[in-house]
């Protein structure tokens, strides 16, 4: 198996404390401290990393918190038919007559 490089190794380290930590639920307020701390302490793990690379190791791990698709539908109140009632598609897509 061939060597990581630093760059590499923090990543994944990154993406698994994520996982671990259940920041993707948090607040984007939330996360932004948590990733400034977390990245704080990959740099003193990886002192091999620069500015520039701790920097697009903050971004990507940022990039990665954020839903790739966001909540089609709030939650609906108990008394809301499952299927969005008559007339209303589940997706927005007008229902044929």
């Amino acid at each position: 198996m061939a060597k990581q490089e630093p760059m590499d190794r923090a990543r994944d380290e990154l993406f698994s404390h994520i996982h671990r930590c259940g920041v993707l639920q948090a607040h984007v307020d939330d996360q932004d401290s948590w990733m400034t701390e977390t990245i704080e302490y990959l740099a003193e793990r990886y002192p091999d990393l620069g500015v520039r690379e701790l920097s697009e190791l903050k971004a990507v791990g940022m990039q990665f918190c954020k839903p790739v698709i966001s909540r089609l539908r709030r939650e609906e109140p108990a008394d809301t038919p499952v299927d969005g009632g008559p007339g209303e598609a589940i997706l927005g897509e007008p229902r044929d007559a």
